[in-house]
C-alpha cells in the first residue's frame, strides 16, 4: 500500500472540495448503536462509543457535539501546525465535555469513545486519531491506511509477533489502549495528509474493518458515488458476520472541474449526522457499578468479558472487555412474578367502573324527566314526560296528562305530526302546544288537559 501522508508541498494545490456521504447501521447483534458519525464540508469524523452498561452512546454523541464545529470554512490555506492545532484543540475540548457530563450523572463512569477525525481546508486534512476507528485513503486504485490502531494486537503486530489475519482471531483483539474518557488525557495521533483530485477518502468504525480487510474495502471503494460505497461498505460489513455497529463516511476530492461535473449532486448536499447522536434518548438513572467490578474501559460493542488470561505483557493502562451485568432490554421484558392480591386490585377497579357507569346512567335518567313532548295514545293527544325515543326491552318516555284533543278532529297533517311527536321546552310548552292543537279542532272546544291522569 501506498504511503500518503507526506506533508504538504509549499506551494499550496488549487483549492479542492469534497463530496460526501455516510452511514451507520446499528447492526445484527448489538441493541444500541454507539457509534457516532459527522460529514461535512470542512469535516469527517467517526466516534465509537466505549463502555457498554456506561452508556458509550453518550460518550460517542458528546464528543461528535465538540468535534463538528470544526466543520467551518478555514481563514484561508492554513500552515500544517495550525491546522493540527484545531484538530487537537478539539479533541481536548470533547476530552473536557465527556468530563463534565460524567461529574453531572455519576452513573456514567467509564463511559468513553474513539475518535478519528479528518479537518479539511481545501488543499489538505489535518488528522487525529484516538482508539480504533480508522480512516483510509484510495488513490489511483491503491489504498492507505492513514491512522493506526490503539490496541493491544495492534501493538503485536507492530511487533511482529502476530500476523494482521492473526489479530482478527485473537482473544484480546478488542482491548484498547487510547480513548476519549474525561478522565485520562489521550495524545491523539496528529499529522497532515495532502489531498489531490480524486482522492477518496474512508472514516469508519471497526464494525466494518473488523470483517473487511484491505483489499475488501478496496474493491468496494473504487467503485460508483460515495453514497453507493457507504452503503455497499455497510452491506458487505454485516454480509460478512460483523457483530458490532457499522458507521462509514466516504468522501471524493473534487477539483474544480470536478465539481462542475457533479453540480446538480452538490447542489442539495448537506452536513449528514449519523448514528446515536442523531437521537440519543438518556435511560433512567443506574446505581453506580461497585469499584472493582469491572477492569476498566472495554471495546467498542457490549461483548462479554474476555474470558482468557490477560498476557503478562499487556500495557498497564490496558484494559479487558467488560460485560453488562444486566441487559436493559433483557430486564424489560423478562417474566416477572406476579403481584400479590392482585385479584382484588382488578375487582376493585371493575367495581369502580360500574360504579362511573351507574353514575351516568343516573344522571342521563334524570335529565330525561325534566323533558316533554306531545304525542298521541289511542288516537288521543297526550303530554308526555321523557324524550321520544326508546332502547330495546326499555321506553325512556311515558303519558304524563291526558286531554280531550282527538287527532281525528285534527287536519291531516296536523294529526301526523303529532303521531310523530311534538318537541316541547318545558311542561308549560307542552300545554301551550295541546292549547294550539284544540284551536285547531274541526268543532267544538275541547277542555285541555284532563285531571284524571295530571302528575
Amino acid at each position: 500500500m501506498s504511503d500518503a501522508s507526506a506533508s504538504p508541498t509549499s506551494a499550496p494545490a488549487p483549492t479542492l472540495r469534497l463530496h460526501w456521504s455516510g452511514i451507520s447501521d446499528v447492526g445484527r447483534v448489538r441493541k444500541d448503536n454507539q457509534d457516532s458519525g459527522y460529514a461535512g464540508p470542512w469535516l469527517l469524523t467517526v466516534c465509537d462509543g466505549v463502555g457498554g452498561a456506561m452508556r458509550g452512546d453518550i460518550a460517542s454523541s458528546v464528543a461528535l457535539q465538540q468535534l463538528r464545529k470544526l466543520d467551518e470554512e478555514p481563514p484561508g490555506a492554513l500552515e500544517a501546525d495550525e491546522l493540527l492545532g484545531r484538530v487537537g484543540g478539539a479533541l481536548h475540548r470533547a476530552h473536557d465535555r465527556i468530563g463534565e457530563v460524567v461529574d453531572e450523572e455519576p452513573a456514567l463512569n467509564g463511559t468513553s469513545t474513539t475518535a478519528t477525525v479528518l479537518h479539511f481546508d481545501g488543499r489538505q486534512v489535518g488528522v487525529g486519531h484516538i482508539g480504533d476507528s480508522r480512516a483510509y485513503l484510495l488513490r489511483e486504485g491503491e489504498i492507505s491506511r492513514l491512522t493506526s490502531d490503539h490496541t493491544f494486537v495492534q501493538s503485536l503486530i507492530d511487533e511482529g509477533r502476530i500476523s494482521e489475519a492473526e489479530s482478527r482471531v485473537h482473544p484480546h483483539r478488542n482491548l484498547i489502549l487510547k480513548a476519549v474518557d474525561g478522565i485520562h488525557e489521550a495524545e491523539p495521533d496528529l499529522f497532515v495528509v495532502a489531498l489531490q483530485a480524486g482522492d477518496r477518502l474512508l472514516v469508519c468504525s471497526d464494525g466494518a474493518t473488523a470483517s473487511l480487510d484491505d483489499e475488501d474495502l478496496r474493491s468496494i471503494l473504487g467503485e460508483g458515488t460515495p453514497d453507493f460505497a457507504a452503503v455497499e461498505l455497510v452491506r458487505r460489513s454485516l454480509e460478512a458476520g460483523s457483530s458490532d455497529n457499522v458507521t462509514c463516511l466516504v468522501a471524493d476530492v473534487l477539483d474544480e472541474a470536478g465539481a462542475a461535473e457533479r453540480a446538480e449532486a452538490l447542489a442539495d448536499l448537506q452536513p449528514m449526522v449519523v448514528g446515536a447522536a442523531t437521537d440519543v434518548r438518556r435511560r433512567p438513572h443506574r446505581t453506580p457499578l461497585p469499584a472493582g467490578l469491572f477492569r476498566g474501559r472495554s471495546d467498542t460493542g457490549e461483548q462479554p468479558a474476555v474470558e482468557a488470561p490477560l498476557p503478562d505483557d499487556l500495557p498497564a493502562d490496558a484494559h479487558a472487555i467488560p460485560s453488562d451485568p444486566i441487559d436493559p432490554e433483557t430486564a424489560r421484558y423478562a417474566p416477572r412474578p406476579p403481584r400479590r392480591f392482585a385479584w382484588l386490585r382488578r375487582l376493585l377497579a371493575a367495581l369502580v367502573v360500574v360504579g362511573l357507569g351507574w353514575i351516568g346512567v343516573a344522571a342521563a335518567w334524570s335529565w330525561t324527566q325534566d323533558q316533554y313532548y306531545v304525542g298521541e295514545v289511542d288516537g288521543t293527544v297526550h303530554i308526555f314526560r321523557g324524550i321520544d325515543f326508546s332502547l330495546p326491552g326499555m321506553e325512556l318516555s311515558e303519558p304524563y296528562e291526558a286531554t280531550n284533543v282527538t287527532l281525528d278532529r285534527l287536519p291531516g297533517y296536523v294529526a301526523d305530526g303529532v303521531r310523530s311527536g311534538v318537541a316541547a321546552d318545558d311542561l308549560a310548552d307542552a300545554r301551550t302546544i295541546v292549547e294550539n292543537l284544540a284551536e285547531q279542532m274541526s268543532s267544538g272546544q275541547a277542555d285541555g288537559p284532563s285531571d284524571g291522569q295530571g302528575g
